[in-house]
């Protein structure tokens, strides 16, 4: 793990934090593969519930190194491809404190995470047009589903920075914060997810991510689900907790 990217461990919840102040956390191929590994470590320890990704110092992340960048030939099998497979496929739910930069991968990586809290000075950014480039991360595809194709085709093609206001109307951050507060409220989420049944909270992830289909399917998917969850320890913990007053505890389930 390199020193670009800081781990730390709150209960069960894990930051991962971006950790190239002097460049605005733009991002190499070696962070890139320090992110994939830590998320999916994470993801494979039974201690975490919940990824929170933040930067350090004023910014989260300007995106990619572009001199880094310009020695890579393909996204796939390369480090970018391969975070970004990772934090697409995390089945534990992911917050992101964001402030200062947060352009390119910046803004594309917000897609994939669950909640989002963001600075009112934040300043986010698509700039691939600009650079002749396309969008990455399937944000072609994820941001109009959150704010139309109007709104999304305006980000996407003119590739013009907005302020955290915008994105909360485009739906890419949840609240915006004063300055400062977004990692403290961010955790303040991250903690009350980890209070939550592990198992509910990744079933719920994957039918919000799951592809569009049929009602009926949807129903039906629900359903099993559902009957799965009945016989849970997750329920038999919560009903008992109710019955008896008390918070529920599935940190050990």
């Amino acid at each position: 793990m390199t020193d670009l990217i800081l781990l730390q461990r709150e209960g069960a919840v894990q930051t991962v934090r971006m950790n190239r102040p002097d460049k605005k956390n733009a991002l190499t191929q070696a962070m890139y593969g320090a992110l994939a590994d830590a998320l999916t470590a994470g993801e494979a320890d039974d201690a975490v519930a919940v990824h929170v990704l933040a930067g350090t110092g004023d910014d989260f992340t300007a995106g990619n190194d572009l001199n880094d960048f310009l020695s890579v030939r393909s996204l796939t099998g390369s480090e970018v491809g391969r975070f970004l497979d990772v934090l697409a496929g995390l089945t534990k739910p992911v917050v992101a404190a964001v402030k200062g930069a947060a352009i390119g991968v910046g803004s594309t990586m917000l897609l994939h995470c669950d909640l989002v809290i963001a600075s009112t000075g934040t300043r986010f950014q698509f700039p691939f047009v600009n650079l002749g480039l396309v969008p990455e991360a399937a944000s072609s595809l994820l941001l109009p589903r959150l704010a139309g194709y109007q709104r999304a085709a305006e980000l996407l093609l003119l590739g013009e920075p907005f302020d955290a206001a915008k994105a909360r109307e485009a739906g890419l951050v949840n609240c915006v914060v004063p300055a400062g507060e977004e990692e403290a409220q961010a955790m303040v989420l991250a903690q009350r997810l980890a209070l939550r049944p592990r198992q509910a909270l990744r079933n719920t992830k994957a039918l919000l991510k799951a592809e569009s289909e049929p009602v009926a399917d949807r129903i039906a998917r629900e359903a099993r689900l559902f009957e799965a969850a009945l016989t849970s320890p997750e329920l038999k913990e919560a009903v008992a907790a109710f019955l008896e007053r008390r918070p529920a505890d599935f940190s050990r389930l």
